[in-house]
């Protein structure tokens, strides 16, 4: 009787993470969610430690079906101190350094340990940028002696990030104490780690790394299982996405209102001819007064958020996507620039020309590239971009150029990583 070979045993990873389902309203929780589903494809089993959701200001059980079946998930008790711990709005400093979070630092401990000594996990992983999920893992990987990737995405410190002494300082030592003691520190921009590998040249070159940021294909063929593509406008009119967090500094979306206003008051654009849909920009509040005192708030829609696939789903059906990111995170790429190159739309990206998401985007074959800074130049481009639109000479994503940004490309080279560590010698 023929039988199949014996599969050799999966090593386990613990990961670290406070982005996990149910929580909502963050792009960061794709980066965890996509690891801990592909690692087992290449021998991989992922333990995933994070909150408790009652620690998360929305949840959304949307991608709760996304965790695969089996994969064990341990919920360590956390609140949200600003929630949870205030006093008519108010609290101690020191209950949120490194952030509102630090609640989880004790129990996440306590939980990992516990995780630790059941399953042997051969190595650690903990993501930013919570940086609680750090402190745990800093406090794991000294109390366990395993080998620990810290996944820093971006910078958890710079010259005024955060804005908060305090803060600043705590993170500053807490930064510096993860780098020294990981074996590798993960960034997903060249930038990021060639800043970091400037600021701490102590550390030797082979202990930093990237894996960048992706999208994911099964995401895309849910959401376009049964989508009828059909221009989300009115007859005549385009439609500009922006889906996502508009920071107030680090995605100021002023200038680029007040370029809109411009075109407007010039008779280029008017709202029978174009609407821009801000989805969940977390400062509506902030933003609304604005549109209204530049006369654009018939143009420009501040619109709430809406479930994961549905936001591809209108990714996709989009005339144009918008893409915001100020010269200040030039070492940063945001994450839903490659779920933007999947969809395939034009995009038109507000931020600085010399930064890694311009970088990128002049790889994939997009130069509709203005300064997020200038309104003079958003309002040259944006006309133009318009033009371009209705003329139908926009530069889409070609499908192979978009293919090499895969979530399952990613997690193989986390893979490597991993299997590099596990391999070495301690």
């Amino acid at each position: 009787m023929n039988t199949l070979p014996e599969q050799p045993s999966r090593r386990t990873v613990l990961l670290v993470a406070y982005h996990y389902p149910p929580v909502a309203g963050s792009s960061g929780i794709q980066r965890t969610l996509k690891f801990s589903a592909y690692l087992r494809e290449h021998g991989w089993e992922p333990i995933v430690l994070t909150v408790d959701p009652k620690a998360y200001e929305r949840v959304d059980d949307g991608q709760m079906a996304d965790i695969p079946p089996g994969l064990k998930v341990a919920r360590a008790f956390a609140l949200d101190t600003r929630r949870h711990l205030s006093w008519r709005g108010r609290y101690l400093r020191g209950m949120a350094i490194p952030d509102r979070w630090v609640s989880w630092w004790p129990a996440g401990v306590w939980r990992g340990l516990q995780l630790i000594r059941q399953h042997q996990p051969v190595a650690l992983l903990s993501t930013f940028p919570i940086a609680t999920a750090h402190l745990i893992g800093l406090t794991l990987a000294r109390l366990s002696g395993r080998p620990w990737i810290a996944d820093f995405r971006d910078n958890m410190t710079d010259a005024d990030f955060p804005r908060d002494p305090w803060t600043w300082h705590f993170n500053r030592w807490l930064e510096g104490a993860v780098v020294r003691r990981a074996d590798i520190s993960l960034f997903t921009t060249p930038g990021a780690k060639r800043m970091y590998a400037e600021r701490y040249p102590d550390v030797a070159a082979e202990r930093w790394a990237i894996v960048e940021n992706g999208f994911d294909e099964e995401n895309f063929s849910q959401a376009e299982n049964g989508l009828v593509r059909q221009p989300l406008g009115a007859a005549g009119q385009l439609t500009l996405i922006h889906s996502g967090l508009l920071y107030p500094q680090e995605r100021d979306p002023r200038p680029f209102f007040a370029a809109v206003a411009a075109l407007k008051q010039a008779g280029t654009i008017d709202s029978s001819g174009l609407r821009i849909v801000l989805r969940a920009t977390g400062s509506d509040d902030l933003y609304a007064p604005v549109l209204r005192d530049h006369g654009i708030a018939d143009i420009i829609e501040l619109a709430p958020p809406v479930g994961y696939r549905a936001a591809l789903g209108e990714m996709l059906c989009a005339d144009g996507l918008l893409l915001f990111q100020a010269a200040m995170c030039n070492h940063q790429i945001p994450a839903k620039l490659y779920e933007y190159l999947r969809a395939g739309q034009p995009i038109l990206a507000l931020t600085d020309p010399a930064g890694d998401t311009a970088t990128t985007l002049r790889h994939a074959g997009h130069d509709n590239i203005v300064d997020l800074a200038r309104q003079d130049d958003i309002q040259r481009g944006l006309g133009q971009f318009i033009r371009t639109l209705r003329d139908g000479s926009a530069t889409r994503t070609p499908p192979s150029a978009a293919q090499l940004h895969s979530r399952r490309s990613r997690t193989a080279e986390l893979a490597v990583l991993l299997k590099r560590l596990a391999d070495a010698p301690r």
